[in-house]
């Protein structure tokens, strides 16, 4: 049916559209800005990362001199404001800070605490809209005080290089970053250094090139990065270069003096087949590893490309490069949970053992006899252990609980679990109680009871649970 309106009909009609037109359904909400939080939330170290904002993408441009120690900073982050922002927070240790620009604009910058660069832009940022911010900075962040520990700071090498590698603070003693393991992102570096040196990083290099004395060189990571996972080495290095089966490039890096790693360096592939045949398919873009000839106390599982002490051997390859799994591709969201990462990293060295012809129940039941009367070894806790004890047990106590509950399990669903849990975390984050539910599941019952006596417990396990299934005497 259709029908002619009146002009009495058409006027009012026509006066309703005007009036529509001039109150578009289009006009954003106003904004109630606000300053982000200066913490990442996590319980331990509640002054690392911040809020108001997700990071997406760090570009890091650094020029480093190796002669005087002065590194020039330009870096980008693009990040998604998570509330309408007044003021944010990076994380950034020690340099001195020239400018600051959010989407092009100047904005105004202050340094609170030790490592606090607060950022106030020209205009709020709307909550829900991407923004980048960039930070040129300079400094000799080999001054740059650091706790030691597994938090090396920015450290100079044996050949007159340098290198940047610790745990759980890294990535803030070079560039401006939200450094907490909750909040993962993209990574590019471009480091200028003299023509004679080379630079290695995480991901896949995207060229390289040596024009009036200097060398400019470009890594990519593509998949997202915890930032403590980052790295750089600047060094004289012998770079080796291969592929996986599937195309995967490996670089592997060795410092002067470190040579005689390029042998073990050499089985890296085999190590990786070995790996995926337990926790499923190599999540990585790339592999390889930097291999100092440097004495410090850790290696580390940074992404992709591990870096390695001086003292590194075969086990420790294996270590690290099963965090490119467990702690890597998925990262704890509190570093209370760092079980998840460091039990699992470490009963891969078992794994390989056995793989060598070891009986590991026969291991396992040694270590039990070793340590049965020791209120210390079974008074640590490898989950909510408590700040400043995240690294005590989870090395050797840790080994012992994954097995127990491998036995516990039975192979079919401990093969399950590994699988599971990789795949459905691949890239992200995931947390103990994450670990325990899926525990339960593969397992088709409760075994709160047992994760409680081993995972949260501060004494022998109760007999049923210290001697599952084979491990029975």
């Amino acid at each position: 049916m259709n029908f002619m309106p009146s002009r009495r009909t058409a006027a009012l009609i026509l006066t309703g559209v005007l009036a529509l037109s001039g109150c578009s359904t289009d006009d954003p909400p106003p904004m109630h800005p606000a300053p982000g939080a200066i913490g990442g939330g996590d319980p331990y170290y509640p002054d690392d990362g911040n809020g108001g904002y997700d990071a997406l993408d760090y570009q890091v441009g650094v020029g480093y001199d190796p002669a005087s120690g002065h590194l020039d900073g330009d870096t980008t982050v693009t990040a998604k404001a998570t509330q309408d922002l007044s003021r944010f927070d990076f994380d950034l240790r020690g340099l001195d800070v020239a400018s600051v620009e959010v989407d092009g604009k100047p904005a105004k910058f202050s340094r609170e605490k030790e490592h606090e660069l607060v950022v106030t832009p020209a205009e709020p940022v709307r909550s829900g809209s991407a923004f980048r911010t960039r930070v040129r900075y300079s400094g000799d962040p080999e001054k740059t005080a650091h706790s030691g520990g597994s938090e090396n700071g920015w450290s100079r090498s044996a050949d007159g290089g340098a290198y940047q590698v610790g745990e759980p603070h890294s990535a803030s003693f070079w560039y401006p970053v939200n450094e907490t393991p909750r909040d993962k992102a993209t990574f590019t570096v471009t480091a200028h250094v003299p023509a004679a040196w080379t630079v290695v990083s995480n991901g896949r290099q995207q060229g390289s090139t040596t024009k009036d004395g200097k060398t400019t060189t470009t890594w990519q990571e593509s998949d997202p990065v915890a930032s403590y996972l980052t790295m750089i080495a600047i060094g004289k290095f012998t770079v080796q270069r291969a592929t996986l089966p599937d195309g995967t490039p490996v670089v592997s890096a060795y410092a002067p003096g470190a040579e005689a790693h390029e042998a073990t360096g050499d089985r890296l592939p085999e190590i990786l087949s070995f790996l995926e045949s337990k926790f499923g398919p190599y999540p990585q873009s790339a592999a390889g590893g930097v291999y100092l000839d440097e004495d410090i106390h850790f290696s580390l599982e940074t992404q992709t490309r591990p870096t390695y002490a001086k003292w590194a051997e075969m086990p420790t390859l294996v270590h690290e490069n099963a965090h490119q799994w467990f702690g890597d591709s998925v990262s704890l969201d509190s570093w209370s949970d760092i079980c998840l990462n460091e039990c699992f990293a470490s009963y891969a060295q078992w794994l390989w053992s056995e793989r060598e012809g070891h009986d590991l129940d026969e291991q396992y039941r040694t270590a039990v006899e070793i340590t049965k009367a020791s209120t210390d070894f079974w008074g640590r806790k490898l989950v909510g252990m408590g700040v400043g004890h995240e690294f005590e047990a989870v090395y050797d106590k840790g080994i012992l609980a994954v097995h127990a509950l491998r036995r516990e399990l039975g192979e079919a669903a401990f093969s399950k679990l590994l699988h599971e849990w990789t795949t459905e975390h691949r890239h992200g984050n995931a947390n103990w109680a994450d670990f325990e539910k899926l525990v339960s599941q593969v397992a088709g019952r409760d075994l709160s009871g047992f994760l409680t006596d081993w995972f949260h417990g501060t004494k022998l396990p109760a007999d049923a649970d210290l001697y599952p299934g084979s491990l029975r005497p």
